[in-house]
C-alpha cells in the first residue's frame, strides 16, 4: 500500500486535505505531521497517524517521513526566527534522507518568473527541490478569497471594498478548494511537474459586484499605503499589505484560466457563494 503524508496538518489548508486524502485512499493510509502533535491528534480524522513535523528540527522530520511514499508539502510561515527557506531546506533534506518518492509543493503563482517579494521563499524552494534529485509537483496556487476577508467584510457592512491594484486580475478560489485540488494530485497516477493553479480572472470590481448594495473604491498603491499606515497596522503588515495590491496591479498574479476547476473535476464554487462562506468565517 502507498503511504501519504502531509506537513503543517493542523492549519486550514491542511485539514482539508487531510479530509480529501481521507476519503481518497482511507485514513489507515494517511500520515499527518504537525508540530503540535497532542493539537493534531484533536482535529485528525479516525484512524490517521500523526507523527510530529517542526520545519526547524531535521532529524525529527527524517524520522517522522520513514514509510512515507508521497509527500504534500504545505509551505510554512514566514518571519519565523529560522528563515522559510531553511525550514524548507530542512524538509527537503528530510525528505530525501527518508527515501520519499514524491512530494508536492504548494508554491507562488508563476513561481519561475515573478517578481512579486512573497515569490523569493518559493522560488529557492523549488529550485531546492530540483537540485535534490526527489520527484515533485510544483503546485502554485494563485490566491485564496479568504486573504480578502477583512475587505469583503466591510463591504458586506456597507463601506467601499478599497484596492490599490487596478484593473489588476487574480484567480481567487476558497482554500478549501485549493486544498482538495492539492490532495488529487497527490494521489494522482501521473502529476504533471508544475500546476499554475487557479480560479477564472476577477478584479477587484468583481469582488465587490458579488455582495449586495457594495461598492469599490480604487486608490493608487501610494494612497493606499498611508491609509494603512492610518489605521495603525504595524510597518511589516503595511509593506506586505500594499506590495500585494502593486503585485495584483502589475499583473503578477494574473491567472492562465480556471485551470483549478479542471483538476478537482467539477466547477468552483461561484463567487457570490463563495464570498458568502468567507463572510460566514
Amino acid at each position: 500500500m502507498t503511504t501519504y503524508a502531509l506537513t503543517a496538518a493542523t492549519g486550514h489548508f491542511g485539514q482539508t486535505a487531510v479530509k480529501q486524502l481521507v476519503a481518497l485512499v482511507g485514513a489507515e493510509n494517511v500520515v499527518a505531521l504537525a508540530r503540535n502533535v497532542d493539537k493534531a491528534k484533536g482535529l485528525m480524522p479516525a484512524g490517521v497517524t500523526v507523527r510530529p513535523g517542526d520545519y526547524t528540527d531535521q532529524d525529527q522530520l527524517t524520522a517522522s517521513l520513514q514509510g512515507v511514499d508521497r509527500l504534500l508539502f504545505i509551505s510554512s510561515l514566514p518571519g519565523g526566527k529560522i528563515s522559510r527557506i531553511q525550514q524548507h531546506q530542512n524538509l527537503i533534506n528530510a525528505a530525501k534522507a527518508a527515501q520519499v518518492g514524491f512530494v508536492a509543493y504548494t508554491s507562488f503563482p508563476h513561481a519561475d518568473q515573478s517578481k512579486a517579494p512573497l515569490a523569493a521563499d518559493h522560488q529557492a524552494t523549488e529550485q531546492a527541490l530540483k537540485d535534490s534529485g526527489l520527484t515533485y509537483a510544483f503546485l502554485r496556487n494563485n490566491w485564496y478569497l479568504e486573504n480578502e476577508a477583512n475587505g469583503l467584510k466591510k463591504a458586506a457592512a456597507g463601506k467601499p471594498l478599497v484596492y490599490a491594484a487596478g484593473a489588476g486580475q487574480v484567480g481567487w478560489a476558497l482554500e478549501r478548494e485549493y486544498a482538495e485540488a492539492a490532495a488529487k494530485i497527490l494521489v494522482a497516477d501521473a502529476p504533471k511537474a508544475v500546476y499554475e493553479l487557479s480560479g477564472p480572472a476577477r478584479t477587484y470590481a468583481d469582488l465587490a459586484a458579488a455582495i449586495d448594495g457594495a461598492t469599490a473604491q480604487a486608490l493608487d498603491v501610494a494612497t493606499y499605503k498611508q491609509g494603512l499606515e492610518a489605521a495603525g497596522l504595524p510597518a511589516g503588515a503595511v509593506a506586505a499589505l500594499s506590495g500585494i495590491q502593486q503585485s495584483i496591479r502589475d499583473g503578477q498574479l494574473t491567472p492562465d484560466g480556471d485551470t483549478l476547476s479542471a483538476v478537482l473535476g467539477h466547477e468552483l464554487t461561484p463567487l457570490a457563494d463563495a464570498i458568502q462562506a468567507v463572510l460566514r468565517g
